[in-house]
């Protein structure tokens, strides 16, 4: 079923931040979003995932409407049906890869070596499952955090500037690997971005707008189907 938002809007006291964005985005569906800085992007991130509250509207995960749980469903809907992916990484240094890795998975009482070894190959640090992140570079430190937002086969893939640290030919990998896992999982995925690049590879790039969410025509950019 996928993700489905209906009329959200959100306000900062007096301010608002967005309105009226409504979107669908089916499982294994790659969206990306664009937008002037402070529009409120990674606001909206945080109402998909209900990290955030939202004045209006509606967040749909698979059908389940996310702004009718309490705090403690909603942090359980996210730890099993949703996968972040940051600009910073956010790996924990003093684990090892494979243990970063494996935190979803031990969070849902799923502890599961092999799965985890597969999905370190599939995003190429096979072996690597040792090391500790301070002896990786900034393309395989996404990578583990790729590889750590997939691991527990979510619904939702949300990836927040995954490329903004990183050179260009390695942020270009890092995108072709992020939507080859995530359309090979089914999951749905919202990227956040300010790089063209990054979003050239979606099947929709949108817009965000202080009014709604609006589809890009723009050359070399692909429109909504």
């Amino acid at each position: 079923m996928g993700l489905s938002v209906v009329a959200l809007s959100k306000r900062y006291g007096d301010s608002p931040v967005f309105d009226q964005v409504s979107l669908q985005v089916d499982a294994g569906e790659f969206v990306a979003i664009v937008g002037e800085s402070g529009v409120g992007k990674s606001t909206l991130l945080n109402c998909l995932a209900g990290l955030d509250d939202w004045d209006q509207g509606q967040v749909l995960l698979d059908g389940t409407d996310v702004g009718t749980l309490s705090a403690d469903a909603r942090a359980r809907l996210r730890r099993a049906q949703v996968g972040f992916v940051f600009q910073a990484f956010h790996v924990l240094p003093h684990l090892d890869v494979a243990q970063n890795v494996a935190l979803p998975l031990m969070l849902l009482g799923q502890a599961d070596s092999a799965r985890v070894q597969s999905m370190l190959e599939a995003v190429g640090l096979g072996g690597l499952g040792a090391r500790l992140p301070q002896q990786l570079s900034g393309g395989q430190l996404q990578r583990v955090a790729i590889a750590r937002a997939l691991i527990h086969q979510p619904r939702l893939l949300l990836a927040d500037e995954p490329t903004g640290n990183l050179d260009p030919r390695t942020a270009q990998q890092v995108m072709s690997l992020l939507h080859t896992q995530a359309r090979r999982s089914g999951a749905a995925l919202v990227l956040v971005t300010h790089s063209q690049a990054a979003a050239a590879a979606a099947d929709r790039v949108l817009e965000l707008r202080a009014d709604g969410i609006h589809t890009l025509a723009t050359s070399g950019l692909k429109s909504q189907k």
